[in-house]
């Protein structure tokens, strides 16, 4: 269905069409009533590509994710609450993880829709300070280090040290912890950091062999959590820095017969759905995945509208949410 057709159909102009689409005065109200409802009648949507082209602006905002896993998807059920009170539109680009995180998938993304199909973009875990582009970007669990884009991230520190903390004092002292693979997000050290001063604050010696880096996909997950529970003087705990790696850990455990929490006791950090469904039920850390999400639109919505945002790195709070994966550690035999 094109804009002739409409036309055709109203007995008017395809000139005449454009205005009653574009607002613009110059119509009679019986005109622009008869093309509104043939537009109804037919169903025509006018081109993304073409409104840019005309109006310099599509009504469209951006969401650009990596994957869509349990963590992006939590963040895009904010933002999509977020955009229904906007005159935008919500499009999500992801690339379906392929390319293991390589660095500047963000530039590549926002150099196909920036200018054409959306006026501005919230970038999910992007690999890079600044982002390139024309249109204003909000960046959702940012990269390290400085940078002019706004942000929004939770207290990620803090969060650490509640699962370290909740570990110690079931009476853990040999906890590993599982990271986050090394993208260079602020998260990832941050996380480390707090399981770490956690440790210090309890007179627990680090151990750099408890620690590894998990990865992007299962079977990295898998092995990196096979590694550490088959060490000759294993953990009694594990802190994961995400979910999806802790439930990986839980998996893992179960095949080589260790049980959580009897022998095992296992942490997340997100607080996904998932979290609260498998078997057990996961201790994590809650990040508000959807506020994130919600205040990274309205941020957004801001800047398009020309606006400095009150707080240009805005940080929410975690909390710790005890489930059935902890307990006291098993003396071994």
């Amino acid at each position: 269905m094109t804009i002739r057709d409409v036309a055709a159909q109203a007995g008017v102009s395809v000139a005449t069409v454009s205005k009653v689409l574009n607002d613009r005065y110059g119509v009679a109200a019986a005109t622009v009533d008869r093309v509104r409802g043939v537009i109804e009648e037919l169903g025509y949507e006018s081109s993304l590509v073409a409104r840019s082209l005309r109006n310099h602006r599509t009504g469209v905002i951006g969401v650009l994710v990596w994957d869509i896993e349990p963590y992006s998807a939590e963040v895009l059920k904010g933002a999509a609450r977020a955009v229904r009170e906007t005159p935008y539109e919500l499009v999500v680009y992801a690339a379906g993880g392929k390319g293991d995180g390589r660095m500047g998938w963000e530039g590549r993304y926002l150099s196909r829709l920036s200018g054409t199909l959306v006026d501005g973009a919230v970038l999910v875990t992007p690999t890079v300070q600044t982002a390139p582009g024309t249109v204003p970007v909000v960046a959702v669990d940012p990269h390290t280090g400085g940078g002019s884009v706004p942000t929004v991230a939770s207290d990620n520190l803090h969060g650490a040290r509640l699962a370290t903390d909740h570990l110690l004092g079931l009476g853990h002292r040999r906890i590993g912890f599982l990271g986050r693979p090394p993208r260079d997000l602020e998260s990832g050290p941050q996380r480390e950091r707090g399981y770490r001063d956690a440790l210090d604050a309890a007179g627990v010696p680090f151990d750099p062999q408890l620690v590894l880096a998990g990865g992007y996909g299962d079977t990295d997950l898998q092995n990196a959590a096979r590694t550490l529970l088959t060490l000759p003087d294993r953990p009694t705990a594990i802190f994961a820095a995400n979910d999806v790696s802790a439930i990986a850990t839980v998996e893992v455990a179960r095949t080589l017969g260790i049980d959580v929490p009897g022998a095992l006791s296992v942490v997340g950090f997100d607080n996904v759905p998932e979290s609260a469904l498998c078997r057990p039920p996961l201790t994590t850390v809650e990040q508000p995945l959807q506020l994130m999400g919600q205040r990274a639109v309205e941020m957004l919505v801001a800047l398009l509208a020309e606006e400095t945002p009150e707080e240009p790195h805005v940080q929410l709070p975690t909390r710790l949410v005890v489930r059935d994966s902890t307990a006291p550690p098993n003396p071994r035999p």
